[in-house]
């Protein structure tokens, strides 16, 4: 029986997304590595207990798969603390996910046998592994928001291309198919929408660099060097209100471009390492979003590790 995402009776639905746990099964010969774990768990307990979220989002890299011996545990570390604590999850998958021995579709398929798993079978003919739509209801039973979560790939495939993946054609064209039923069942208005997958798209280095953002940029913005055409695509829909992803561990701001929010999680492993040594310029935690029923907007915030609520340093663009 599918599993149904609800607003609550006030209205709100919270979404919790941890960021590059990086989980990494304990035969690694880091000696480091069981604590490291053993943190990023009790991060993730202390940030459920203070949010008390309807929907926990693992936006990619649940592992470092290259480096663990038994990726398939890892995966189910990282996602136990969901599990324990009887909270709806889901998941995308990232670069250090499919680094070491576990396919990409072999994860994906692993996360659907957990219980609490919202996630849904890949549509077919669709590249990637871990593209879905789910739907949160409100008060009458009616869908009231949607949630799109995207494969963003590991690493480019073509000799001419390096770098990062990218989000396929034929998955931004289920995009778009699935973003019009959705509104045909909605009297042909576009149901709000929000998307997950872990690599930023190249807007995320456009808002940066033109618009207010609120938040730390410390790192490159690892975007793929090409340009699929994703954001284009959520424009023209005019569903989605926020993008989400990780991957870039030292950054965490938000900023909109027109129109759309789009939003870096905050680390919940670690912020970065300089010379082999954690360096943590700031506390690692989880970006909170909460939705209200019937508004086409969101809230957000950055929950640390510390459980305080973070206080985000406004960047003004050198072109403004």
């Amino acid at each position: 029986m599918e599993k149904k995402l609800k607003f609550r009776e006030d209205g709100t639905f919270v979404i919790v997304q941890f960021s590059d746990t990086e989980f990494i099964d304990t035969q690694d010969l880091d000696p480091e590595t069981p604590l490291l774990d053993s943190m990023t768990k009790a991060t993730m307990e202390r940030i459920i207990e203070l949010e008390q979220p309807d929907l926990i989002v693992f936006a990619g890299d649940l592992i470092a798969s290259a480096r663990s011996k038994d990726p398939l545990q890892s995966f189910r570390s990282a996602i136990a603390v969901a599990e324990e604590n009887r909270v709806a999850w889901a998941a995308v998958l990232g670069n250090h996910d499919s680094e070491g021995s576990l396919p990409r579709k072999r994860m994906h398929e692993e996360q659907l046998l957990h219980e609490y798993c919202v996630a849904k079978p890949d549509p077919p003919g669709v590249s990637g592994s871990g593209n879905y739509v789910l739907t949160v209801d409100d008060s009458k039973g009616n869908p009231a928001a949607s949630l799109f979560f995207l494969d963003s790939g590991d690493y480019s495939q073509l000799d001419a291309v390096g770098g990062y993946d990218w989000i396929r054609r034929d998955q931004i064209e289920w995009y778009v198919s699935e973003s019009r039923q959705l509104a045909e069942h909605n009297s042909g208005t576009p149901l709000p929408a929000l998307a997950f997958f872990h690599i930023p798209l190249p807007e995320y280095e456009e808002v940066w660099k033109t618009q207010v953002c609120e938040g730390h940029c410390i790192e490159w913005i690892s975007t793929p060097q090409v340009n699929s055409g994703l954001f284009t695509a959520m424009v023209e829909m005019g569903n989605v209100m926020g993008t989400f992803v990780g991957h870039d561990h030292s950054n965490d701001y938000c900023g909109t471009l027109y129109g759309i929010r789009l939003c870096y999680g905050r680390s919940t492993r670690y912020v970065s390492y300089v010379d082999g040594v954690r360096n943590d310029m700031f506390p690692t935690g989880a970006r909170v979003i909460r939705l209200k029923a019937g508004e086409r907007q969101f809230e957000t915030w950055i929950r640390q590790s510390d459980g305080l609520v973070a206080e985000l340093p406004m960047h003004e663009p050198d072109n403004r």
